[in-house]
């Protein structure tokens, strides 16, 4: 769903100075968000490593003069979550959101330790969810601003064990498609975009060891900045969903047309080899961070 640009969304990436606050900018996409925005815009930063983010925060000032804000919390714990959204209320100068911490984990889902898929689930669902009712009504009223819901490919086409990933990735994606039938319906200027990037180089991936290439070959990887420009390309043009990537774009056109036994098959099928390879047991499930 392309609209064409107007004034509010080229000054999301224009105006200089107005501020851009980044969940899971510790590593990965959310740094690459950072470093991408850092030149002309102010920052604020959201993550559990402080020391991670106070470094970053360094390097802008010395390299851009940004005035870079950093958070040390844990967005899966209520009491940060809540004590973040109060402060994102209570600003008027956000002119951009980046909902992009997340984790995910490895395993099926039976086996996997209840705690995890809670927190995953407080984390890319309530946490969204709590952060864009934070800021979008002050955005709505002012007429000017974006939200960037960070999801994933596996929004559209699933994996065995990565069950909740795939699930609360879906729901972000539903979640903005609601918010854009609903700004639309009020001639809002404000965008939101659900970003759905594949297999992306970062410590998400990292931290599952091994040869990554035995997941997808090399021609299926982005960097994660390849997957910022897309999604900032996105903005500009008032896009609703981005997928980074001809492939990528091909292979969710091709699952969302077809009937669901053949593609429940076809995941099956890609899904078989993975699974032979996960162990019976695997306590506790290993954590693969999007950028805490």
């Amino acid at each position: 769903m392309d609209e064409p640009a107007n004034l509010s969304v080229a000054k999301i990436l224009e105006m200089d100075r107005r501020l851009v606050v980044i969940t899971g900018a510790s590593s990965g996409i959310g740094e690459a968000f950072a470093r991408r925005l850092a030149p002309g815009h102010d920052l604020l930063l959201i993550a559990r490593r402080k020391e991670r983010l106070q470094s970053l925060a360094d390097e802008f000032q010395n390299k851009f003069g940004t005035q870079t804000e950093i958070r040390a919390a844990d967005l899966s714990n209520e009491s940060d979550l809540d004590q973040l959204a109060a402060e994102l209320r209570a600003r008027a100068d956000i002119a951009l959101l980046v909902n992009n911490a997340g984790f995910g984990t490895r395993g099926r889902f039976w086996e996997t330790d209840l705690d995890s898929q809670e927190r995953m689930h407080k984390l890319h669902i309530l946490a969204t969810l709590k952060l864009t009712h934070a800021v979008l009504g002050n955005m709505v009223r002012e007429d000017f601003g974006g939200i960037v819901n960070v999801a994933s490919v596996s929004a559209f086409v699933h994996n065995p064990g990565t069950t909740s990933y795939g699930a609360t990735k879906a729901w972000m994606t539903a979640f903005t498609e609601g918010l854009y039938l609903e700004l639309r319906g009020v001639r809002s200027s404000v965008t939101v975009q659900a970003l759905c990037p594949g297999f992306t180089y970062s410590e998400f991936h990292d931290a599952l060891g091994g040869n990554r290439y035995r997941a997808a070959g090399p021609a299926w990887w982005h960097t994660a900045e390849e997957v910022v420009e897309a999604s900032l390309e996105g903005l500009r043009r008032r896009k609703l969903i981005v997928v980074p990537g001809w492939r990528y774009k091909l292979l969710v056109a091709i699952a969302s047309k077809l009937p669901i036994g053949l593609r429940l098959a076809a995941e099956s099928a890609t899904g078989r080899a993975r699974m032979r390879e996960m162990p019976v047991h695997i306590t506790p499930p290993k954590e693969i961070p999007e950028g805490d």
